[in-house]
C-alpha cells in the first residue's frame, strides 16, 4: 500500500463520543482519525461490519487523492430521528430546522414507530417530508403491514429504507406497497457495490461514503445503481460527515434531502466549535477537506482502554493488509 509511506497509522488517535441517544443501537461512536499529507480522514467502521478496507480508503481519500469537484456548494439535509419516543422525536425535529426527516423504525413495537412518525409529522407541518428507515429489519410482510400503517401515520412517505434484509424480499415488499422503497445496506455491505443488480427491488439508493471506499468510489456505485440517490451517515464525526458531504456535493443530480445532520446526534465532535457540521436552515457546506481535530477534544474523547485501543489497532492493520 503506497500511502503507508506517506501515512503514520501508528500514531492515529482513536475516539469514542457517546450518543445523546441510542441510534441503530449504538450508545457510543468509536473510530480513528487518519492524517494524510493533505488533512484529516475519520475510520470508522461500524462493529459488525466486514470491509473495514473500504473504510480505510475513504479515511485517505481527503488527505492524498482529495474529493471530486463539487456541482453545488450546499447539501439539504434531512433530520435523522433516532428509535425514541414520541415526545424527544417531536423536538429534535423541531430543533433540526430541517424540512425533510428520516425517522429510525422497526427497532419496537410498530405502535411506537407509528406515534414517533405522528409526532415528527406535527413537528415539521402538512408540508414537511417525511421518510422512514427499518434498517433490514423486518421480514416481507411485516413490512408490508408495517409500510401501509406508516404511510397512513405520516400522510404520506417520501420513501422507505431498506424494509427487509434481501434484494429479494425489497422487490416482495416494492410490488406490494405504493411507497417507494430505497436500497441502502443492500449496496453498502455488499462484497462489490459496484455490481449489486438491484433489478425490481428499489426505486432509489441510499448511499454513505464510509462503507463504499469514499466519496470517488460512492460517486461510481451511484453511476452503476442507475437510481436516484441520496447520502447518509453513518454517524461520524465532522470529519466523517465531510466526506459524505463530499459525495452529496458532486452527486450530478440530488433529488433528495441528504442524512448528514447527525453531528447533533453525538455529544460532542473532535473539531473546534467553529468548524462543526451543525445544520443551519436546513443545509450544510460542502467543503473542499475536513477541518483539522482539535487537541483538547482528541483528549477528552481519546479511548485509553489498553483493550480497546489494542482491538482498534488490529482492525486498522486488518484494513491495511487486505487494500
Amino acid at each position: 500500500m503506497v500511502v503507508q509511506t506517506l501515512i503514520d497509522f501508528e500514531r492515529a488517535p482513536v475516539f469514542a463520543i457517546p450518543t445523546i441517544d441510542p441510534v441503530g443501537g449504538l450508545t457510543v461512536r468509536e473510530g480513528m482519525l487518519i492524517e494524510g499529507p493533505q488533512g484529516w480522514g475519520e475510520f470508522s467502521p461500524l462493529p459488525h461490519d466486514g470491509a473495514p478496507a473500504r473504510w480505510l480508503t475513504a479515511a485517505i481519500e481527503p488527505g492524498t487523492v482529495g474529493w471530486p469537484d463539487p456541482v453545488r456548494g450546499r447539501v439539504p439535509i434531512a433530520v435523522t430521528v433516532p428509535a425514541v419516543d414520541a415526545a424527544r422525536a417531536h423536538r429534535i425535529a423541531t430543533d433540526s430546522t430541517c424540512r425533510t426527516a428520516a425517522v429510525e423504525v422497526g427497532a419496537g413495537p410498530l405502535a411506537a414507530d407509528i406515534e414517533r412518525v405522528q409526532a415528527v409529522r406535527d413537528a415539521l407541518g402538512p408540508d414537511g417530508i417525511l421518510r422512514c428507515d427499518a434498517k433490514g429489519r423486518w421480514d416481507a410482510d411485516s413490512a408490508v403491514a408495517a409500510i401501509v400503517a406508516l404511510d397512513r401515520a405520516a400522510g404520506g412517505l417520501e420513501f422507505v429504507a431498506q424494509p427487509c434484509p434481501t434484494l429479494d424480499e425489497l422487490a416482495q415488499v416494492r410490488r406490494r406497497v405504493e411507497v417507494p422503497i430505497a436500497a441502502a445496506e443492500s449496496i453498502r455491505d455488499a462484497a462489490d457495490p459496484m455490481n449489486v443488480r438491484l433489478g425490481d427491488a428499489a426505486d432509489f439508493c441510499v448511499l454513505a461514503s464510509g462503507p463504499l471506499g469514499g466519496a470517488r468510489r460512492a460517486l461510481r456505485v451511484a453511476e452503476a445503481c442507475g437510481l436516484p440517490c441520496a447520502v447518509a451517515s453513518t454517524l461520524e464525526t465532522t470529519i466523517g460527515l465531510a466526506s459524505g458531504l463530499a459525495l452529496a456535493g458532486a452527486l450530478p443530480q440530488l433529488p433528495f434531502a441528504c442524512e448528514l445532520g447527525t453531528r447533533g446526534l453525538l455529544a460532542g465532535d473532535v473539531v473546534a466549535d467553529s468548524r462543526s457540521l451543525v445544520v443551519a436552515g436546513g443545509y450544510l457546506p460542502v467543503a473542499p477537506m475536513p477541518p483539522a481535530p482539535q487537541r483538547e477534544l482528541l483528549e477528552r474523547y481519546a479511548v485509553t482502554e489498553p483493550a480497546r485501543l489494542a482491538a482498534w489497532r488490529a482492525r486498522l492493520q486488518a484494513a491495511i493488509s487486505t487494500s
